[in-house]
C-alpha cells in the first residue's frame, strides 16, 4: 500500500464560479452580464438552460460552507461577479451584492476557511459587450476600476486573489470559436481580446500593490500543451504552435517575454499594444494557479488553421470525453516552475465529469472519479519530491452545476447537487478527499 505525503500546510481546496452556482441572477440588484445574453441565445446551451438559478448558492451558502468545513477543506475558490457588484453603466457600487460577498467570506473565516476571490470568471456586464467587450481596451480599463472596487471592498477579508480565470476560454472560445459567450467568430477580435486581456490583468496588480494589502494576488490559466503525435519533424513544430497560440500568449507576456515569434511571425497575429502596455502586463505575481482536465496529441495539417490540430488517443475518457491523462498535468508543472523560476503553483482547478447517479442506497459511487483523482494526487505528490513549489490543489467543483454551453448535462462536483429540489449529497469523491485531507492519501 503507498501512502502519499503532502506538506502539513499544503492547502486543499475547492472551486466554482459565481454565475454556474450562485443563481438569483434578478436578485440584490445584478444585472445582466454576457452569459445572461448568451444562453438564451437559440442552441447556446444545451437544452435552453441557463444559471438564472443554477444551484442557489446566493441563498444557501451558510450550509455550503458547512459542509465544506464538514469534508476537512482549507479553502474555497470561489469568484465575485461583476455585474452583482457594480452598476456597469454608472461604475456606481451595488451595496447589496458587497454585503454578499463579505458575508460569504465571513462564513467561511467563521470555519477557518481560506477565501480565495477570482475576480473574473467570464461573467462580463453586457453593457460592456455592447461597446466592444474585450476587443476593445476600454473593456481593459473598466476591468481595472472593478478590481480596485473589489480591493477596497474585500481587501479585510480576502485570503487570496486571482485576476482572470482562464484567459484561454474568455478569448478563444468566446472570440474565436463562437462557443462561449459572447459567442463571437473573428480572429482579429480575438487577438485584440488577447492583449487586452494580459493588459487588464497588469493594470489590476499594479492597483493592488498601491492598496498595501498582504494576500497573495496571481491569475490562472488552463495551459494548452498537446504532445506531438508522433517523433517527426512537423508533429513536433504542430505541438509547438498550438502551445504558442493557446497558451505562451499569455504566459510568456506575464514573463517579459513577449510575445511568441511564431504568432507575430508566422501565423501574422497583430496584438493591438501601445507604449508601455507590456511593462504594465509583466508585473510581479505572487503565484500562479493552474487549472488541469486533459491532454490531446496534436499533427501538423496545413488544412487546419495554424497548421496544427489534435487528434484521437487511447487513454480512458470523462463523460465530457476528455481523454485521462495525468502525465501531462506533471509537463505543465514543470514548465511553470522553469518558465516562472519557482513561484508558487497552484492546480487551482482539476477535476472529472461523470454519469452520476444517486442510487438505492441514496449514495452516489463515483468510482471513476476518485480512480482519476488519485492519479493527479500521485502527479502532485511527484512534483513536490522534485522541489517544485507547488502549494495547494482545488478539485472542480465542490457541487454539481451549470457547466456553460454544456448545460446541466455533465456533472463535475464531489457533491450531487438534485436540481429539483437542491439538495447536496457528497458523493464518494468527497468522502474520499475528508481522508486524503486529514492525512489517509493511501491505497
Amino acid at each position: 500500500m503507498e501512502r502519499l505525503e503532502f506538506p502539513r500546510d499544503f492547502i486543499w481546496g475547492v472551486s466554482t464560479a459565481s454565475y454556474q452556482v450562485e443563481g438569483a441572477a434578478y436578485e440584490g440588484g445584478r444585472e445582466q452580464s454576457i452569459w445572461d445574453v448568451f444562453a438564451r441565445k437559440p442552441g447556446a446551451v444545451y437544452g435552453g438552460e441557463n444559471g438564472d438559478v443554477a444551484c442557489d448558492q446566493y441563498h444557501r451558502y451558510k450550509d455550503d460552507v458547512s459542509l465544506m468545513a464538514k469534508l476537512g477543506f482549507t479553502c474555497y475558490r470561489f469568484s465575485l461577479s461583476w455585474v452583482r457588484i457594480i452598476h456597469a453603466a454608472t461604475g456606481e457600487v451595488n451595496k447589496a451584492g458587497v454585503a454578499y460577498y463579505r458575508a460569504l467570506c465571513a462564513e467561511l473565516h467563521k470555519y477557518g476557511i481560506r477565501a480565495c476571490a477570482t475576480i473574473y470568471h467570464w461573467d462580463l456586464p453586457q453593457v460592456l459587450q455592447d461597446k466592444g467587450g474585450w476587443a476593445v481596451r476600454e473593456t481593459a480599463e473598466a476591468y481595472a476600476k472593478y478590481a480596485g472596487v473589489c480591493f477596497r471592498e474585500f481587501g479585510d477579508l480576502v485570503d487570496q486573489w486571482i485576476t482572470f480565470n482562464e484567459p484561454y476560454c474568455i478569448t478563444w472560445l468566446g472570440y474565436y470559436a463562437g462557443v462561449h459567450a459572447p459567442g463571437i467568430k473573428d480572429l482579429t477580435q480575438t487577438v485584440c481580446a488577447i492583449h487586452h486581456l494580459n493588459l487588464a490583468h497588469g493594470l489590476a496588480v499594479n492597483t493592488y500593490r498601491k492598496t498595501g494589502l498582504k494576500a497573495p494576488i496571481g491569475t490562472t490559466f488552463n495551459l494548452s500543451t498537446p504532445r506531438p503525435a508522433t517523433s517527426r519533424k512537423e508533429d513536433i513544430e504542430a505541438a509547438s504552435i498550438l502551445k504558442a497560440v493557446e497558451s505562451e500568449v499569455f504566459v510568456h507576456p506575464l514573463f517579459g517575454k513577449g510575445y511568441p515569434e511564431v504568432c507575430t511571425g508566422k501565423l501574422g497575429f497583430r496584438f493591438p499594444v501601445e507604449a508601455g502596455d507590456m511593462d504594465i502586463i509583466k508585473t510581479p505575481v505572487d503565484f500562479i494557479g493552474m487549472n488541469y482536465y486533459s491532454e490531446r496529441p496534436a499533427v501538423y495539417d496545413e488544412a487546419f488553421p495554424f497548421f496544427a490540430k489534435t487528434v484521437e488517443s487511447w487513454q480512458d475518457t470523462s463523460d465530457t470525453g476528455w481523454y485521462v491523462t495525468p502525465a501531462g498535468l506533471l509537463r505543465q508543472i514543470r514548465w511553470m516552475h522553469e518558465i516562472s523560476k519557482g513561484l508558487p503553483l497552484f492546480v487551482t482547478e482539476n477535476g472529472y465529469a461523470n454519469a452520476d447517479v444517486v442510487s438505492a442506497d441514496g449514495h452516489v459511487h463515483d468510482k471513476q472519479r476518485i480512480e482519476y483523482l488519485k492519479k493527479h494526487f500521485e502527479v502532485c505528490v511527484q512534483a513536490l519530491r522534485e522541489h517544485i513549489n507547488l502549494k495547494g490543489y482545488y478539485v472542480w467543483s465542490f457541487m454539481d452545476n451549470f457547466e456553460w454551453a454544456l448545460g446541466y448535462t455533465k456533472r463535475f462536483g464531489i457533491v450531487y447537487v438534485d436540481y429539483t429540489t437542491q439538495a447536496r449529497i457528497p458523493k464518494d469523491s468527497a468522502w474520499f478527499f475528508r481522508d486524503t485531507i486529514a492525512g489517509y492519501c493511501e491505497w
